[in-house]
């Protein structure tokens, strides 16, 4: 994790940009890893740890009919939070997490695994993306920070 946290960090200071996350069931791990580096407070922001929906919807201005109507765990809900974090936070990036990541809690739509994730980033459209992971507990909430933070290098390079 440590190489993509620094390539992000030498990316978002040559923007001279901030970051912030939006997280749920990875519950703060992203920003965790991203500010183990030191000096990461010259470009990141900080977090929403929005673990409920009506957290969801207080911190990240998330619809909660949206939230209703799609669920938590949903590509609507989960673009909702990234553009919540930047709006919120006044950032050029933020990154979202939203899933299942059990033992309990899946359904035969959504199993347990599904983690859904979107990068918003100035001048580029929301992306969102959908991963079913395998593992216990631990297990998907470490892939799903390492796909987080993929993401956010990837949206780094591509504006």
């Amino acid at each position: 994790m440590q190489q993509w946290v620094e390539k992000i960090a030498q990316r978002m200071l040559e923007r001279n940009w901030m970051l912030a996350t939006a997280e749920s069931c990875t519950g703060g791990w992203v920003a965790q890893a991203l500010t183990a580096l030191a000096g990461s407070s010259d470009w990141f922001d900080g977090g929403f740890v929005t673990y409920s929906n009506a957290a969801k919807a207080r911190m990240l201005g998330v619809s909660s009919e949206l939230i209703e109507q799609e669920g938590a765990v949903s590509e609507a809900v989960v673009r909702a939070m990234a553009e919540g974090a930047r709006r919120q936070s006044g950032v050029q990036l933020a990154v979202s997490v939203s899933g299942i990541a059990g033992p309990g809690g899946g359904s035969e739509l959504k199993p347990v695994g599904t983690v859904w994730f979107a990068w918003a980033c100035e001048g580029q459209p929301t992306r969102a993306q959908c991963h079913l992971l395998a593992g216990d507990r631990e297990a998907v909430r470490r892939q799903a920070v390492e796909i987080a933070l993929q993401g956010l290098l990837g949206m780094l390079e591509r504006s």
